[in-house]
């Protein structure tokens, strides 16, 4: 027979902590907490709502701070040092930590960025930290696109301040005024009326400079942009998937090994029947046997006598 290990009442306490902390209906409790804290934050800018319920706003904003305290409270008693593992958990805390900064005096400034409360649906919605983390695993494809881009960029002001700048010194005078008018260009942010055509009234042969500026840049460089990105979600979505399946076939192991214990477990008990009723099968025999043996000894000493 195995014996139950009985838990102590803390761990009871940070079992229940932790069933809490991690079940649907506490994670959609604090998201629907950090949807009403933008509303009331954001009617806090709004002077008519301030004067008709200034008072219950504030009362309202200490309430939600107060529960996230007690959030991060609770999972810091669950996990302890493991809390500041998580990446999310951190950024929760500090987000949490900032807004518990007094707002008052050289302060002030910080009261602004109690709004920062509502990135934690970043951290709490599934989606959204799917979408954060392909951006943040992107980061190093987009470094290297980053680097060919101030290389284009960085060639094409060059070239535009010795071509135009003498007659256009406003926009390619220098090399930092001509990378803005680049930049004006690759975004397409009226390019042509703006900068383009002027120019061609003065050089005729500009648009062989900026079209391909334009092709090289607005439409081949930053569609690899996207690609990464969506690249890098496509992988993420792979290794969130992947967690999953080992996870299920972790269940499923687990529930393989119990059936196969208690499969062994029956086959004991089957064999200890069986040999508890071959000995009881066994007694009636020796009974008769011992039954038979006196008989025989009777006849005998009746024969004799």
């Amino acid at each position: 027979m195995m014996q139950k290990t009985s838990l102590s009442p803390d761990s009871k306490i940070t079992e229940r902590l932790r069933k809490l902390v991690e079940s649907s209906r506490f994670t959609t409790f604090i998201t629907a907490v950090i949807l009403f804290n933008a509303v009331t934050l954001g009617l806090e800018t709004w002077t008519p709502a301030m004067e008709a319920a200034g008072g219950l706003l504030v009362a309202i904003d200490r309430i939600v701070l107060a529960i996230f305290v007690v959030e991060i409270l609770a999972k810091l008693v669950v996990y302890r040092l493991g809390f500041f593992r998580d990446g999310w958990n951190i950024f929760d805390f500090t987000i949490v930590a900032i807004a518990l900064v007094p707002s008052t005096g050289p302060l002030t400034v910080l009261r602004a960025l109690r709004i920062l409360r509502v990135l934690r649906l970043l951290s709490v919605v599934p989606q959204m930290r799917s979408v954060v983390t392909a951006l943040i695993s992107a980061l190093p494809g987009m470094g290297s696109i980053a680097a060919v881009m101030s290389l284009i960029f960085y060639v094409g002001s060059v070239l535009a301040t010795k071509l135009f700048g003498d007659r256009f010194p406003d926009w390619f005078g220098s090399i930092g005024a001509s990378a803005y008018s680049l930049f004006q260009i690759m975004t397409l942010e009226s390019w042509s009326m703006g900068i383009v055509r002027p120019v061609m009234e003065v050089f005729p042969w500009a648009w062989a400079f900026f079209v391909p500026f334009i092709l090289v840049t607005t439409f081949a460089v930053l569609n690899l942009v996207v690609a990464v990105i969506v690249n890098s979600m496509q992988m993420v979505h792979e290794a969130e998937q992947k967690v999953e399946l080992e996870a299920e076939r972790q269940i499923v192991h687990d529930e393989n090994a119990a059936i196969v214990s208690e499969i062994q477990a029956l086959r004991r008990e089957l064999g200890e029947l069986k040999s508890l009723l071959k000995q009881d099968s066994a007694k009636p025999a020796e009974f008769s046997d011992k039954v038979v043996q006196e008989n025989k000894d009777k006849e005998r000493a009746v024969d004799s006598s």
